[in-house]
């Protein structure tokens, strides 16, 4: 992308957002900033093994009417989503020709958790029931179906990256626009709870039985959580800005992230420079922050080279779960209510940081401040396979 194209504006709408704090913006930022958490104790996916959960569990849509190869949870929360999102759309839908209109859906799960029901309800031999569609767990499957329900006739796919994979929804969203190719993009990211991965981190011995503690002393692992996160993206000035955005590859190893956080410090180098914006600059920093030993480590190196001094920083994860694929476009709107607030996401755990990582200056306080301007806030995204990305945003008076 040219010079000129990464200046080209981008303007991220009001989100629509569905999560276990909440699925309406009020709520959310309500939790969000006195750092209250949102976990539930369940055995649902590990029988005799209660895990701290990020579920949803307000009122998801009704799917009776839909289509079987539509009829997946993951939907049902982008449903909820979109249906939070409801005035941006319309007036997208009245303003752009469908064939301008893009849809770009990160996951890692899609309806992976339909495929697991359909098994335990027949038994390993089979048949599968005659309502279950292996459409159900495509990739594409969720972008598919954002696109068909707005009447979208652009571009529609889906990126799985693990759990990058709807903040390079959204650097693809801002792609798509900077080119011609879309006057709109609605972009972000849904992933809901199952087996798969619940089980999957535990097999990895990355799971906390307690609810978990990014960058502390104790920390011992990540929870999982579910959501999903929409923007509409259009060329706009003004507002809040997706300014810049950043991508790496570390390939050093599947699961583990490069050590020396290398990666993730090219990912947020590039959001920075592309949004022409000093690391000093920066007002909060969103932090991936999983609570594993090893990504805390990385990243807090990552941010100490970045950064001469730590800007205001915190991991939402304490509250919502690791969201995986949709983790990056819920805390895209975490930052976004940030900068429209003018408040910072607390960082919550035991308040003992690790002494062995370098100091990031933690935001500790659950008492929320009078509001205070904030113009520019980074967001971190790191994954397996070192798929990084970071998300410059930038609140434009103009």
């Amino acid at each position: 992308m040219n010079l000129s194209a990464d200046r080209q504006p981008c303007r991220l709408s009001r989100p629509g957002v569905v999560c276990s704090l909440g699925d309406d913006l009020e709520t959310i930022a309500d939790a969000l900033f006195a750092g209250r958490r949102g976990l539930t104790s369940s055995a649902a996916f590990t029988p005799e093994r209660a895990l701290p959960l990020g579920m949803v569990t307000c009122e998801l849509p009704d799917w009776d009417a839909w289509p079987p190869e539509q009829r997946s949870r993951n939907n049902r929360l982008l449903a909820l989503a979109m249906h939070r999102l409801h005035d941006a759309l319309e007036h997208l839908c009245n303003s752009v020709s469908p064939e301008r209109i893009g849809v770009v859906i990160g996951t890692s799960t899609s309806g992976i958790g339909e495929t697991e029901r359909a098994i335990a309800e027949v038994g390993p031999e089979g048949p599968l029931p005659e309502t279950f569609r292996y459409a159900n767990q495509e990739l594409g499957a969720p972008a598919h179906f954002v696109a068909e329900r707005i009447g979208a006739q652009g571009p529609v796919y889906a990126l799985s990256t693990a759990c990058s994979s709807s903040a390079r929804a959204l650097a693809s969203a801002r792609r798509l626009l900077a080119s011609g190719t879309c006057d709109a993009v609605v972009a972000g990211g849904a992933d809901s709870l199952c087996r798969l991965t619940v089980n999957g981190f535990a097999s990895l011995e990355a799971i906390s039985e307690q609810p978990c503690m990014p960058f502390s002393a104790q920390r011992d692992g990540i929870n999982i959580g579910e959501a999903a996160a929409l923007f509409v993206v259009t060329p706009e000035a003004g507002g809040i800005q997706l300014s810049g955005t950043g991508e790496s590859s570390d390939a050093y190893h599947v699961s583990a992230p490069r050590p020396d956080g290398s990666g993730a410090y090219e990912a947020m180098r590039q959001a920075l420079a592309m949004g022409g914006c000093a690391p000093e600059a920066v007002d909060y920093l969103n932090l991936h922050g999983t609570g594993t030993r090893h990504n805390d480590s990385m990243e807090a190196q990552a941010v100490a080279t970045l950064f001469a001094t730590s800007p205001p920083c915190s991991s939402t994860k304490a509250l919502t779960g690791h969201t995986l694929g949709a983790a990056g476009a819920l805390e895209a709107a975490f930052c976004w209510l940030a900068l429209h607030r003018g408040r910072l996401p607390v960082h919550v755990f035991d308040a003992v940081p690790d002494p062995e990582l370098p100091r990031l200056d933690y935001v500790m306080s659950p008492v929320t401040p009078e509001p205070r301007p904030l113009k520019q806030a980074l967001s971190n995204s790191f994954a397996f396979g070192g798929n990084n990305a970071a998300l410059l945003m930038t609140r434009d008076e103009a």
